[in-house]
């Protein structure tokens, strides 16, 4: 039977319930991401591998990926990590430890932001621009779709990282922090994979 309070009838009969709905809905929204992202990364592979005769995908002189983005991917690791023990924390009460593992990957979010930007920076200061050749422009608009979806996880990862520190999650009732966990490994995975295309196309 729904639960109805005064300005709100809900459709499920249980915090469990609404935790298996809210955990296919992510699956959905991962998948969607997911597409996008196979869509960029097969499209780049194809601009790669089809350069017309006479034109070089890195013109001689263009530096080649930013020493930064090893940093980025291990901070992104790193707070995956740290988001699988908030998660943990969740699952057994520790109120403390939920509200410490959700700022470190709130702070980490915004670390492997910053790197970005370095590694960004790396590249157009040694003239690496996107008027400079498709080897640049794909990469900027890459890394750039990746990192408009962490600023897109940042809202509710404040979201939950607030309600953590009220004491808003329960044993029986922490789906909010489940479905912020699902989406940061959905983004971490697809980062690995998108490193390593752009490191592999990048050396061949």
């Amino acid at each position: 039977m729904a639960i109805k309070t005064a300005n709100f009838i809900d459709p499920f009969d249980s915090a469990q319930e609404r935790g298996v709905a809210g955990v296919f809905g992510m699956w959905v929204f991962i998948a969607v991401v997911a597409m996008i992202f196979v869509a960029c990364i097969l499209g780049y592979v194809v601009v790669r591998f089809d350069q017309p005769p006479g034109r070089e995908w890195m013109p001689e002189g263009t530096p080649g990926l930013p020493s930064a983005l090893l940093l980025s991917s291990a901070v992104l690791l790193i707070s995956s990590w740290t988001m699988q023990l908030a998660v943990r924390a969740a699952r057994l009460g520790q109120q403390m430890q939920l509200v410490y593992a959700m700022g470190a990957t709130l702070g980490l979010a915004l670390l492997f932001l910053a790197v970005q930007a370095l590694a960004w920076n790396e590249l157009w200061t040694r003239h690496a621009t996107i008027e400079s050749g498709l080897y640049a422009w794909t990469f900027y608009v890459l890394t750039g779709v990746h990192a408009l979806h962490v600023i897109g996880g940042l809202p509710p990862m404040v979201y939950v990282f607030r309600r953590s520190r009220e004491g808003q999650y329960t044993p029986t009732d922490y789906n909010g922090v489940v479905l912020c966990a699902m989406y940061w490994h959905a983004l971490d995975v697809i980062w690995m994979v998108l490193y390593a295309t752009l490191w592999i196309c990048s050396a061949l």
